[in-house]
């Protein structure tokens, strides 16, 4: 969220509990495609195998350092570390095709 709110317009969040149906609808014509899992179990990224739109930028949030927590609260240094993440790989691949994962 704080990623929407720093960047107006130009990220759009989607949950990757949908559907793949839905989930392949909601990021086909996606610039840029970026899948943030919270630890190497990858639930997102295999949520998004099963569509056709394979990920530009996968992150996973226990690779930077922050530890699994279960249904703790997030700490701020957390989520920027996340963003500056985020931004920093979006910025440095512009114009690239997706990874092969």
């Amino acid at each position: 969220m704080l990623l929407l709110q720093r960047k107006p317009g130009q990220y759009t969040w989607v949950h990757a509990k949908q559907s793949a149906g839905t989930l392949e609808a909601e990021v086909r014509d996606a610039e840029m495609v970026i899948v943030l899992d919270g630890c190497t179990d990858c639930c997102a990224t295999k949520k998004l195998a099963a569509t056709n739109c394979p990920p530009h930028i996968h992150i996973v949030a226990t690779d930077l350092g922050i530890e699994k927590k279960g249904m703790d609260d997030v700490r701020f240094p957390e989520i920027e570390l996340v963003v500056k993440t985020i931004l920093d790989r979006a910025g440095s691949r512009e114009g690239t095709k997706p990874e092969n994962q």
